[in-house]
């Protein structure tokens, strides 16, 4: 009897083992990967190969191509983007860990921004990494990022494969944008006020216009030619400071500057150098193309303008290309009319005298 109960007891804990193994769910497995597991093992070696990189949401797309070892942008005239921040993208897809599986209701991925990119409204993205043959290396649909209000402790983000259903939250710092402004340096150049010491503009059917310093260390930037012209010492300043932390809107190669020519400016300063301004108008837009000579600081400078034309801001066309008119002083302005002293009220009818009795 008791070599009977032995039997039927180990009978049943065989089945209940089994019967855990067999209705144990699945999302075990993914709880191993949750636990630290990188979203792409052994991606860092694949990216060597590395050739495209795609990030595309419901109404716009960033296409990156390779070439030696910049990025470019194909849709601004493979302009060179900043190296720096392909490096802490790429690197932050491979140290992104998945670390909790979250839904895999299809209907349910929008709360957390991974449903479809395609879809109109859908505020995910959709990030490619191809090879030099067009095969994606890594691909993942990046969504909303979780606020942390600990200090301290990683960023992490919601993503998920494109071929599953199943979303994760993923620990790591995964910094993907489709805008191509924001992957471009837009810094051209910053050359202190007190560097420039003379202006030549060159302009179609105007007579030339020339600014220069005297030799003093303080002098003032003043008109020379006209010779004994007068100028608004606000607006000269205005042109010395042309150069002090310029940026640019937009780009395009150097053959292809939008408008018509409005002048040329040549700037002489300090140590040697100097900078050449082609500028054109394209309706309000104005657009120029620089060019630097003297010494090692002009070839830096060279190496970053050569090829391109850039978009300033509108306003830059009184800097580098100022005309006379724009630098004279401006006319007093006219005072006030004075005002009319107040009219005395009329006076009261004097009372009517009581009538006799």
């Amino acid at each position: 009897m008791k070599r009977r109960n032995l039997l039927l007891l180990g009978s049943t804990a065989a089945v209940t083992v089994a019967a855990f193994v067999v209705l144990t769910p699945k999302s075990i497995e993914h709880q191993e990967v949750a636990t630290g597991g990188l979203a792409f093992p052994g991606l860092a070696d694949r990216l060597q190969g590395a050739a495209r990189i795609e990030v595309r949401k419901p109404d716009a797309a960033l296409i990156l191509v390779r070439q030696g070892e910049a990025w470019l942008l194909p849709e601004k005239g493979n302009y060179p983007v900043r190296p720096e921040k392909v490096r802490e993208m790429l690197v932050g897809l491979t140290e992104l860990r998945l670390v909790e599986a979250r839904t895999a209701d299809p209907a349910q991925l929008d709360r957390l921004g991974v449903d479809d990119p395609a879809r109109a409204g859908s505020s995910a993205l959709l990030l490619r990494v191809l090879d030099g043959a067009g095969a994606p290396l890594a691909e993942l649909v990046v969504g909303r990022r979780r606020v942390r209000t600990q200090g301290n402790v990683p960023e992490s983000i919601y993503v998920r494969r494109p071929a599953e259903a199943q979303a994760w939250l993923a620990e790591g710092r995964l910094p993907v944008d489709a805008d191509p402004q924001l992957w471009i340096d837009r810094d051209l150049a910053n050359l202190p006020q007190d560097r420039i010491r003379r202006l030549e503009v060159t302009r179609a059917g105007e007579p030339p216009l020339v600014l220069a310093r005297a030799e003093e260390a303080d002098a003032r930037l003043r008109i020379v030619e006209p010779a004994d012209t007068a100028a608004d010492e606000v607006a000269v300043e205005e042109v010395a400071r042309g150069f002090e932390y310029l940026t640019f809107l937009d780009v395009k190669p150097a053959a292809e500057m939008p408008g018509i020519a409005a002048g040329e400016g040549r700037f002489g300063l300090i140590e040697g150098l100097t900078v050449m301004v082609a500028g054109s108008k394209d309706g309000n837009n104005f657009w120029v193309r620089l060019t630097a000579e003297g010494g090692p600081e002009a070839e830096r400078l060279n190496t970053r303008w050569r090829g391109w034309a850039y978009q300033v801001g509108d306003w830059k066309e009184k800097a580098f290309l100022p005309r006379l008119a724009e630098l004279l002083p401006r006319p007093a302005e006219p005072a006030p009319p004075a005002e009319a002293a107040p009219s005395a009220p009329p006076e009261s009818p004097a009372p009517l005298a009581a009538p006799a009795r």
